[in-house]
């Protein structure tokens, strides 16, 4: 008899739970209205600073690279590789540092009032694609890693295909040395048309000779000195003297005089970091946009030690008497012009930075920045213009 009790007991318990389950699993199958999604999005769809999953900027986020469906107009990407530097390792923390120094910045306050406009709320589709899963093992196999994830990324079709005709990549470093695969990676498209504007302290179009070592190697080429002298031998970057490419910013040591004309003969010219006090950011502006223009697609490539060590010491190479934050975003908000198809921040190392996140912050907003130029551009523009015209024809011309 108490048996049979505690199996009808049982029995009932599970008939229960059953119910339950059942009850449950059809609120979830529910098929909601859009009046009441949207109610729920009113209620629970705010995000404060310090709230929510570590994406820029709160943005919708991804794993694009294994998920083809995703489109977009503009993509944050993170290139955690710092296996090339010369000096200081620990690049590889940069994109996670970029991205919770960016928490303060939010699509409901985040209207850039210099620019006019909001990047977050507006036309081009922004989305944080998450990280490039790069090997921190064999530099040749991150290469190739970083080159193809590039161009996956870049090879999508937009999301906004009236105002771009491929969307436009971001990418949070990471060394300096990921520029030569953000590069290998637009050849096919631009070609040889295709600028650099290149913000940092130091040169990096060194002869890879120039770091010596009885050990030579094919392999050491690849490093965050050297990237713009391989993506000059490889011709991802413009050599006509007519339409040279520019770096600003410049303050380090030298070899010898001998540097400046190796890198005369690479097609650069050179703003350097002094040039501020003499020309003010108006004339610094003045002689980006004079030698750049705005028909020609510029990849802008930023090494965050540009900054003095003052306002950026989280970096592997610091160097004294750089910008101050202040001096290089006026810059940036001068140059909205440039016609911008690609960019990276490189060299945030949030080891050397202290207690304090002076670095990454300073990182989070030349993105901001950069993505309302990118924003504004497009919205002035349509897919199929004079300027990509031009980029067609020199497509055709390979």
């Amino acid at each position: 008899m108490r048996y049979t009790s505690i199996v009808s007991l049982a029995l009932a318990c599970c008939q229960s739970a059953s119910v339950l389950a059942c009850g449950g699993h059809k609120h979830g199958d529910r098929e909601w209205t859009q009046a009441e999604l949207e109610e729920l999005e009113r209620k629970w769809g705010t995000e404060f600073g310090y709230t929510g999953i570590g994406s820029f900027a709160h943005l919708k986020h991804a794993k694009c690279l294994t998920t083809p469906s995703e489109h977009y107009d503009i993509a944050i990407i993170g290139a955690p590789f710092d296996t090339a530097v010369s000096y200081r390792p620990g690049a590889r923390f940069g994109p996670r540092a970029i991205r919770q120094a960016s928490s303060r910045q939010t699509s409901f306050r985040g209207y850039n009032q210099r620019a006019n406009i909001n990047p977050y709320a507006n036309w081009a589709t922004i989305l944080d694609c998450g990280d490039i899963p790069v090997s921190p093992f064999d530099n040749a196999l991150a290469l190739r890693q970083m080159t193809e994830a590039f161009a996956e990324l870049g090879n999508r079709a937009p999301v906004s295909a009236q105002h771009l005709s491929r969307p436009k990549l971001i990418t949070l470093g990471g060394d300096h040395s990921l520029a030569l695969p953000a590069l290998r990676a637009l050849r096919d498209y631009y070609g040889p048309s295709l600028r650099v504007l290149h913000f940092d302290a130091h040169l990096d179009t060194w002869h890879p000779d120039k770091y010596p070592s009885a050990w030579p190697s094919t392999q050491t080429h690849f490093n965050h000195g050297s990237m713009f002298w391989l993506a000059g031998q490889e011709g991802l970057v413009s050599n006509s003297s007519a339409k040279p490419n520019v770096h600003a910013g410049l303050r380090t040591r030298l070899s010898g005089l001998d540097d400046y004309l190796d890198d005369d003969a690479q097609n650069w010219h050179r703003i350097v970091s002094d040039d501020m006090d003499d020309m003010g950011t108006r004339g610094v502006i003045d002689r980006i946009m004079d030698t750049l223009g705005t028909e020609d697609p510029v990849y802008l490539s930023l090494d965050i030690d540009v900054l003095d060590p003052a306002f950026a010491p989280g970096t592997g190479t610091p160097e004294p008497g750089g910008w101050t934050t202040r001096e290089l975003i006026r810059v940036l908000r001068g140059i909205e012009g440039l016609n911008l198809v690609g960019a990276d921040v490189v060299e945030v190392s949030p080891a050397y930075q202290g207690a304090g996140e002076e670095t990454a912050l300073a990182a989070a907003q030349v993105v901001f920045e950069v993505l309302s130029s990118m924003v504004k551009k497009g919205a002035s523009q349509k897919a199929g213009s004079v300027g990509e015209e031009k980029q067609e024809s020199a497509r055709d011309e390979l």
